[in-house]
């Protein structure tokens, strides 16, 4: 499965003004290269910028309102076009790799792949740390699907603007919880490649997340995982 990372505006990730890592590759090599997305209708799609923007910032108005009691400052990110944007490709397998990483560091009772995986959902430690009674350290990378650049604490599931349910947490605890999960496995150690074993998918999939975390972070923009 093409996973791809991107962090920016979100104008630019609905309006598809964006180019994957993949299509960037190909590209730069001179091969032809076309993003299909199943759920896209081109008769239907809007492609004003400022339609989707006003959309944005309605959205945003919306869940900073929903959460007012628990943000310290309020949800805030530019959405103009110049606006910079980031992507990279951890592909299936280093996001598997990474998500049972945690997982199976949460919970070091149950054995860890030898191989790289590209299905997680059913492995035993993942089912674990996702239950609801389980006061997971790493939760902000569990499930979640839509980062924002605020300060909290916790996730939670919600429309997003296209209107698809989905999980939303914190970019900022994200890459703190990220940060920690290197401290406790490969400490920095992280040149690796996904479909290469599960311990270099692993490596590759947390150094790729780490990176694109902190760019959001940096730069306050969103980071959304695009499959």
């Amino acid at each position: 499965m093409a996973l791809d990372l991107y962090v920016g505006s979100l104008t630019r990730y609905y309006l598809s003004d964006w180019e994957t890592a993949g299509a960037k590759a190909a590209r730069e090599a001179g091969v032809p290269y076309q993003v299909i997305r199943p759920s896209s209708k081109t008769d239907d799609a809007v492609t004003d910028p400022a339609v989707i923007r006003d959309a944005v910032a309605a959205w945003r108005t919306s869940v900073e309102s929903a959460l007012k009691k628990y943000l310290t400052v309020g949800l805030s990110w530019s959405e103009e076009p110049e606006a910079p944007y980031f992507t990279d490709r951890p592909a299936s397998d280093g996001y598997a790799g990474l998500v049972l990483l945690a997982a199976h560091t949460e919970l070091p009772e149950f054995p860890l792949p030898e191989q790289a995986v590209s299905q997680w959902q059913q492995d035993d430690a993942f089912r674990a740390v996702t239950s609801p009674d389980f006061k997971s350290r790493f939760s902000s990378l569990y499930e979640v699907e839509l980062w924002l650049p605020g300060h909290f604490s916790f996730k939670f599931k919600a429309p997003d603007v296209a209107g698809a349910t989905v999980w939303v947490g914190s970019s900022v605890s994200l890459y703190e919880q990220l940060r920690h999960l290197d401290d406790e496995t490969y400490r920095g150690q992280l040149s690796g490649h996904p479909e290469s074993g599960f311990d270099q998918s692993a490596r590759f999939g947390l150094e790729t997340f780490l990176r694109l975390a902190r760019l959001s972070v940096e730069h306050q923009l969103p980071m959304k995982l695009d499959y």
